[in-house]
Protein backbone atom coordinates (compact mmCIF):
# COMPACT_ATOMS: atom_id res chain seq x y z
CA UNK A 1 0.00 0.00 0.00
CA UNK A 2 1.52 3.51 -0.77
CA UNK A 3 2.12 5.65 1.79
CA UNK A 4 -0.70 8.73 2.18
CA UNK A 5 0.15 12.19 0.86
CA UNK A 6 1.41 14.39 3.08
CA UNK A 7 -0.99 17.02 4.56
CA UNK A 8 0.53 20.58 5.02
CA UNK A 9 -1.44 23.60 6.88
CA UNK A 10 -0.11 26.67 5.18
CA UNK A 11 -0.69 29.54 7.70
CA UNK A 12 -0.57 33.21 7.90
CA UNK A 13 -1.20 34.35 10.94
CA UNK A 14 -1.34 38.39 12.71
CA UNK A 15 -2.10 41.36 11.17
CA UNK A 16 0.55 41.04 8.12
CA UNK A 17 -1.45 41.72 4.65
CA UNK A 18 1.59 40.44 2.38
CA UNK A 19 0.81 36.59 1.45
CA UNK A 20 2.49 36.60 -1.63
CA UNK A 21 5.28 34.16 -0.54
CA UNK A 22 2.95 32.20 1.86
CA UNK A 23 1.16 31.04 -1.93
CA UNK A 24 4.62 30.54 -3.53
CA UNK A 25 4.90 28.11 -1.02
CA UNK A 26 1.67 26.55 -1.14
CA UNK A 27 1.61 26.29 -4.36
CA UNK A 28 5.50 24.55 -4.30
CA UNK A 29 4.15 22.24 -1.48
CA UNK A 30 1.09 21.12 -3.77
CA UNK A 31 3.46 20.84 -7.17
CA UNK A 32 5.99 18.66 -5.17
CA UNK A 33 3.30 16.02 -4.14
CA UNK A 34 1.83 17.53 -0.90
CA UNK A 35 -1.80 18.13 0.65
CA UNK A 36 -2.15 21.85 1.11
CA UNK A 37 -4.53 23.69 3.18
CA UNK A 38 -3.87 26.86 3.06
CA UNK A 39 -5.52 29.35 5.74
CA UNK A 40 -5.69 32.44 4.24
CA UNK A 41 -4.86 35.68 5.65
CA UNK A 42 -4.62 37.45 9.15
CA UNK A 43 -5.33 34.04 11.19
CA UNK A 44 -4.95 33.84 15.07
CA UNK A 45 -2.66 30.83 16.29
CA UNK A 46 -6.52 29.24 17.93
CA UNK A 47 -7.61 29.64 14.67
CA UNK A 48 -4.25 27.69 12.94
CA UNK A 49 -4.48 25.24 15.28
CA UNK A 50 -8.45 24.37 15.03
CA UNK A 51 -7.72 24.15 11.29
CA UNK A 52 -4.63 22.14 11.68
CA UNK A 53 -6.09 19.72 14.26
CA UNK A 54 -9.91 19.51 12.18
CA UNK A 55 -7.54 19.03 8.81
CA UNK A 56 -5.69 16.38 10.17
CA UNK A 57 -2.25 17.66 8.87
CA UNK A 58 1.14 15.81 9.10
CA UNK A 59 2.63 20.18 10.11
CA UNK A 60 2.14 23.64 10.36
CA UNK A 61 3.70 26.35 7.95
CA UNK A 62 3.84 29.55 8.89
CA UNK A 63 4.86 32.61 6.92
CA UNK A 64 5.15 35.30 9.48
CA UNK A 65 6.72 39.28 7.87
CA UNK A 66 5.07 41.20 11.12
CA UNK A 67 7.78 41.14 12.99
CA UNK A 68 5.32 39.16 15.78
CA UNK A 69 7.46 35.71 15.32
CA UNK A 70 8.56 35.69 19.06
CA UNK A 71 5.12 35.39 19.91
CA UNK A 72 3.42 33.77 17.04
CA UNK A 73 5.40 30.58 16.95
CA UNK A 74 5.75 29.66 20.26
CA UNK A 75 1.67 30.44 20.61
CA UNK A 76 0.47 27.87 18.03
CA UNK A 77 2.75 25.54 19.75
CA UNK A 78 1.37 25.78 22.49
CA UNK A 79 -1.92 25.49 21.87
CA UNK A 80 -1.42 22.42 20.09
CA UNK A 81 -0.05 21.02 23.14
CA UNK A 82 -2.90 22.11 24.93
CA UNK A 83 -5.26 20.89 22.22
CA UNK A 84 -3.89 17.56 22.20
CA UNK A 85 -1.76 17.57 19.18
CA UNK A 86 2.03 18.22 20.42
CA UNK A 87 2.99 15.64 17.87
CA UNK A 88 1.78 18.19 14.78
CA UNK A 89 5.75 19.79 14.14
CA UNK A 90 5.86 23.81 13.33
CA UNK A 91 7.84 24.87 11.00
CA UNK A 92 8.14 28.13 9.02
CA UNK A 93 9.81 31.53 7.43
CA UNK A 94 9.36 35.13 6.89
CA UNK A 95 11.03 38.06 7.62
CA UNK A 96 12.74 36.81 10.94
CA UNK A 97 16.14 37.98 11.92
CA UNK A 98 18.93 35.25 12.74
CA UNK A 99 19.43 35.99 16.09
CA UNK A 100 15.93 35.28 16.69
CA UNK A 101 16.13 32.01 15.21
CA UNK A 102 17.91 29.95 18.40
CA UNK A 103 14.96 30.84 20.40
CA UNK A 104 12.56 29.74 18.07
CA UNK A 105 14.10 26.63 17.82
CA UNK A 106 14.64 26.31 21.64
CA UNK A 107 10.92 26.49 21.76
CA UNK A 108 9.66 23.84 19.38
CA UNK A 109 9.70 25.72 15.56
CA UNK A 110 11.59 22.49 14.07
CA UNK A 111 13.34 24.60 11.50
CA UNK A 112 12.81 28.32 10.09
CA UNK A 113 13.67 29.53 6.73
CA UNK A 114 14.46 32.97 5.95
CA UNK A 115 14.26 35.04 2.73
CA UNK A 116 15.98 33.75 -0.37
CA UNK A 117 15.50 30.16 0.56
CA UNK A 118 14.23 28.32 -2.59
CA UNK A 119 11.10 26.52 -2.55
CA UNK A 120 13.12 23.54 -3.54
CA UNK A 121 14.90 23.32 -0.47
CA UNK A 122 11.69 23.64 1.69
CA UNK A 123 10.41 20.90 -0.28
CA UNK A 124 13.77 18.77 0.39
CA UNK A 125 13.88 19.60 4.01
CA UNK A 126 9.73 18.61 4.47
CA UNK A 127 10.56 15.38 2.88
CA UNK A 128 13.52 14.66 4.96
CA UNK A 129 11.66 15.42 8.75
CA UNK A 130 8.45 15.67 8.00
CA UNK A 131 6.14 12.38 8.13
CA UNK A 132 2.80 11.34 7.92
CA UNK A 133 0.97 10.70 11.24
CA UNK A 134 -0.41 7.84 12.54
Amino acid sequence: MAERKLRLLVAKPGLDGHDRGAKIVARSFRDAGFEVIYTGLRQTPEQIVSAAIQEDVDAVSMSILSGAHNTLFPRVIELLKEKGAPEIPVFGGGIIPEEDIPGLLEAGVKQIFTPGTSTQAINEWVVANIHPRA
